[in-house]
């Protein structure tokens, strides 16, 4: 597997874009957010291959590089951020995958979607689960469908705190997915039941999804998280997964944790399971 990192030189908490976000009130200690960023940085080193994307000062939230795009083999689609705070950095992703040769595929006028924050591959299925709601538009599930020749799984967020699908949902190697239930309408839940056989339904209570615990890495059998609570922490090795425990509490101040810190340019080989 490889990932997309940016490093936190210029990270800061000057305006407010989700519920999290507290300007004012909350403040950011730039040290210990770069201990954290580089603790996390050498957890998935020793997992992943990991490149680096070099920030620029202008843009605060840059270190949350999962929302940029999403890209899958050498296509890449390049978000269109719902906020004017976080445009300036559309140009910057799109001038890293233009100089390695990725296909860049176009959004239509007016369509916003925020990368792999609201557009994760499914570990098993092949499919992809694409969230809309708040920061990404339902129209842009079309493109993603055509320019990935894949099957797309649209879920409605409906509970503003978990504004993109990878605050809320983690599919997960063997066919596991982690959700919380109340993030999400009834139809796209029944969308949920529908493709995950309920053994491998891994349902989080809603303590443990403000925790960002849906927020997570996955690499193999081994999960990075956050934060997970010991009944979330043991459910999931008893299903054979290693947690690795990566605290980034000054990122969780923006809104975002660890699969929020890195985007998934090439993924794990897609075993197909057969539903049960």
């Amino acid at each position: 597997m490889r990932y997309l990192m940016c490093p936190p030189h210029h990270y800061r908490l000057e305006y407010a874009i989700n519920p999290w976000m507290k300007p004012g009130f909350t403040a950011i200690d730039g040290k210990l957010a770069q201990e954290q960023w580089s603790r996390l940085r050498h957890v998935m080193e020793s997992l992943a291959d990991i490149a680096v994307i070099e920030p620029d000062p202008a843009y605060p939230d840059m270190v949350f590089c999962a929302n940029g795009a999403f890209a899958l083999a050498n296509n890449v689609l390049i978000s269109r951020f719902r906020h004017g705070e976080r445009r300036g950095e559309e140009a910057l992703i799109r001038r890293w995958f233009d100089y390695r040769g990725y296909t860049v595929h176009e959004l239509p006028d007016g369509v916003c979607f925020e990368g792999t924050g609201d557009a994760i591959l499914d570990r098993s299925g092949g499919w992809i689960w694409a969230g809309y709601g708040f920061r990404s538009d339902r129209a842009a599930h079309e493109t993603i469908a055509r320019g990935f020749d894949a099957d797309v799984v649209s879920l409605h967020l409906v509970d503003e705190r978990f504004y993109h699908l990878d605050t809320c949902l983690a599919p997960l190697s063997g066919g596991y997915v982690m959700y919380y239930p109340g993030a999400f309408d009834a139809e796209s839940l029944h969308l949920i039941e529908q493709r995950v056989p309920s053994e491998r339904r891994v349902v989080l209570a809603e303590s443990d999804a403000t925790e960002f615990s849906c927020n997570i890495a996955n690499v193999g059998r081994v999960i990075v998280a956050h934060r997970m609570s010991r009944a979330l922490q043991a459910r999931l090795e008893a299903l054979g997964f290693a947690v690795a425990v990566a605290p980034v509490s000054e990122f969780v101040k923006s809104g975002g944790a660890v699969f929020c810190m890195m985007l998934r340019l090439e993924d794990e080989p897609v075993v197909q399971l057969s539903r049960v």
